[in-house]
Order: C-alpha cells, then structure tokens, then sequence
C-alpha cells in the first residue's frame, strides 16, 4: 500500500486539486490502489475527504480520465455511486442513472473513471456494516458478497445526499464531544445500512392479520425509540428491527400503515418533536440550538433548520426565544 506523504494533509476534512496521480491514490491510504493518468491535463481531479477512522467519505471530480486498479483490505468495504456515462467501467460493470456498487473486502477492482465524471463513495467496516444490514434484511445480506455488487433500488438520490450532507458538516464534528462524535458516526452507519438494504414497499399487499400485526409492531417499536430517548440515546433501524425482531421489509410496511411514512422518517420526526420540545422549555440566555440539535442527533445544521421550519413552520431559534 502507498504510505501518504508527508506533504499532504491528514485532517478531519480536506479539499485539494491533484495533479499527481500518485498523490491521488495516497489521499486514500484506506485502500490498496494505483492510479494512471490516461487523460492529458495538470489538473488531475478535484478531491473532497473526509476522514472518521473506520468511516471515510470520499468525493472525486475527475478533471482528467484516469483508471484504478486495486483491492479492498480485509475488514473495509465501499458503497458507491457515479454520474452516470456510457464509458465509465467499475471492473466489468457499467454506471446507470440508478446504480449503487457495494464493494466488500478483499475484493480487486479496475475502475475507469473519464473526464467529467464524478465518484463518490462512503467506506466502513464490514463486520459492522453487516450486522446491521442483517438484522434489516436477512435473506439478502446473512451470506454476504465476495464481489463488487450493483445494486438497484432507486436510492442513489439518498446516497448522493447523504454524501454531501457530510461533507458539508465537518464543523459539527471539530465542536462535538467525543461521545457526540461517536454518534454521529453510527449514525452515518446506519444511513449506508439502510440505503444498501432498502426495498420498494406495497401495503395493499397485507392483510387484515398482516394490518394488526403492523400495528403491534409500530407500538413495539415506538416503545423502544422512547425509552432509548429517555436514556440519552439515538437508536438505529438496525436497532429496532433486532429489538422488535422483525426485517427492515417487515418494519416499512409497518410503518407505512402506521404513519404513512418510512421507519427513518418516522425517527427522524420523533428527533424534532423532541428538539422542539426542549427548545420550548429551555431558557434562550443559557441554551443553543445547535447544542439542543446535536443532543437529538442532528448534525447538519442547515439541513436540520430546514427540516424544522418546514414541519412547524418557523425556525428554531424563534421557537427558542418565544414565551409559552
């Protein structure tokens, strides 16, 4: 493996134009890879990182084409996307308007990647990764892959998203504590659970039995999400499905009967109550809202006041400084 030299930055985030194609596989020492330039240019690629430690959020725009040739280390696997173009290659698959390529460990690759397009990949820890991606969907995931899978189920938009959400979000880490760290790091986990193991769902599908059964699900589930609320704690899907002991299949359709809205969504409407909650009680002279927002779990914080406006149709801040 290239080591990274001593020239280039190992920050929490970074953000550089490479000429060198050399350098551009060492900004990703998490992977046994060399790059070669094919295109003429300087400019190589414009390159994003973000580094986690066990999780690293990577995005390339390619300013020159170039291919890669490598293998994932044993323990580190990738999900991935790409704009879509008819020459790009990912070992023998091609990119279409909706794919997402899972890559597990050990796995060797030989990407080429032309000039123009853009790559962008979340890598973590496959052990982790599966355990979670298990209890969602266990018929799927219980035997893992060897391969670079392709994987279509209309979540690239999600994936793209939620990439770029953490990019933009590297000053909430360098505030947070180290315990705020670690959740915002499982929580990134289980976004990239849930959108690898998403599927489509029908309630019109269920029956009457089906229907109660939901029922008692969602109550099951909502159950836990307030005891781990109680207990200072964000729990994952992943989280609730074990605890429910039910698959993420089971749990959307669930959920979509009981609110008409995914499990994720659902958690995530619970975390704003709360915030809204909190804010409502707290005293504007000694509480924040970015401290109340990184309690509840939310990390973006541009994101979050959008979201909050849109729900309760003012920003947090007034809610903050308003008299009940």
């Amino acid at each position: 493996m290239l080591e990274l030299p001593r020239a280039l930055p190992r920050e929490l985030y970074n953000s550089a134009c490479i000429e060198d194609a050399v350098i551009q596989a060492a900004m990703q020492p998490w992977a046994a890879m060399e790059c070669i330039q094919l295109g003429s240019g300087r400019q190589l690629v414009q390159m994003e990182t973000l580094n986690l430690g066990k999780l690293q959020v990577v995005r390339e725009t390619q300013l020159a084409s170039v291919q890669k040739v490598g293998f994932t280390p044993q323990g580190f696997c990738t999900l991935s996307y790409c704009t879509p173009a008819p020459s790009f290659r990912f070992s023998e698959l091609g990119a279409e308007s909706s794919s997402i390529f899972f890559m597990p460990e050990c796995a060797e690759y030989d990407i080429y990647v032309p000039e123009g397009i853009q790559t962008s990949y979340i890598g973590f820890h496959i052990d982790e990764f599966l355990q979670g991606a298990r209890a969602l969907d266990p018929v799927q995931w219980e035997r893992g892959f060897t391969s670079l899978q392709s994987i279509h189920n209309g979540q690239q938009p999600a994936l793209r998203s939620a990439i770029t959400e953490w990019l933009q979000s590297t000053q909430m880490f360098t505030a947070a504590t180290p315990a705020q760290s670690e959740q915002f790091k499982r929580q990134l986990l289980q976004q990239v659970v849930h959108i690898a193991t998403a599927k489509s769902v029908d309630p019109a599908d269920l029956s009457l039995a089906e229907r109660i059964q939901a029922f008692h699900t969602c109550r099951k589930a909502r159950n836990y999400i307030e005891e781990c609320f109680g207990l200072d704690i964000i729990p994952s899907i992943s989280d609730i499905c074990t605890v429910v002991g039910v698959s993420e299949r089971s749990l959307q359709y669930a959920f979509r009967l009981y609110v008409n809205m995914s499990p994720l969504a659902y958690l995530r409407s619970c975390r704003l109550s709360r915030v809204r909650s909190a804010l409502r009680a707290s005293d504007a002279s000694s509480t924040t809202v970015t401290a109340v927002a990184m309690h509840f779990g939310f990390l973006h914080l541009g994101r979050f006041a959008r979201d909050y406006k849109q729900v309760f149709g003012e920003l947090p801040s007034l809610t903050l400084e308003s008299e009940f």
